[in-house]
This record gives C-alpha cells, structure tokens and sequence, in this order.
C-alpha cells in the first residue's frame, strides 16, 4: 500500500513540477506587485514538489522517480505551452514529446 501511495505522491510532485514551470512562464508579462506573486507561487511548487519527489523516492528507486518526475513536468510544460502559452504544436514537439512518455513507461517497466 506504501508503494502505491507514493507512486500517487510521485505523480502529484511531477504536477506541482508543473505548476512551476506554469508560474514561472506567466512572470513573461508580469510587472510588480503581479510579478512577485508568480515568483512566489513559483517558490511554493518548487518546494512543494521536491519534498514530494523525496517522499516518493521512500519506496521508489530514485533511478526510476527522478526521470518519472521530470518527464510529468517536462510533459506538463510542453501541453502548457501548447494550449496555454500558444506556443506552436509542430509534428516534431508532438513526435518528441510522444517518445518521451513511451521512455518513461518503459523506464517504469524495465525497472
């Protein structure tokens, strides 16, 4: 049962990964007061998520928890810049990003 729970924890600090690249790319337009709000929440994720990656890697070889956890945050970011940043959804981003979730279930496989 502790195993499962932290493949959930592992996946939630993969999601805060996230949510700091999120706060991070909207600090882009963000003057004063806006700005350092973002960087805060960037600050909050940022911790938030590394605690979790360590509590994950309780029960999960770190071999296999450090590539899940930032492949859901570098997932994470690319569909963040895809449908909330506008940025282009080229053949070759789709194509790449595939592979890397194919890389990270396989890495969860093998090991």
């Amino acid at each position: 049962m502790e195993i499962t729970m932290n493949w959930l924890i592992l996946i939630i600090a993969g999601l805060c990964e996230t949510a700091f690249a999120f706060c991070l790319g909207k600090t882009k337009l963000a003057v004063g007061t806006e700005f350092w709000a973002w960087i805060a929440g960037f600050a909050f994720f940022y911790v938030l998520s590394a605690v979790l990656l360590a509590k994950a890697t309780q029960t999960i070889p770190i071999g296999i928890a450090y590539p899940v956890w930032t492949g859901i945050g570098a997932v994470g970011a690319v569909l963040l810049g895809i449908f909330v940043f506008h940025e282009p959804a080229t053949f070759w981003r789709i194509f790449f990003l595939t592979t890397l979730i194919l890389s990270i279930v396989g890495l969860k496989y093998v090991g």
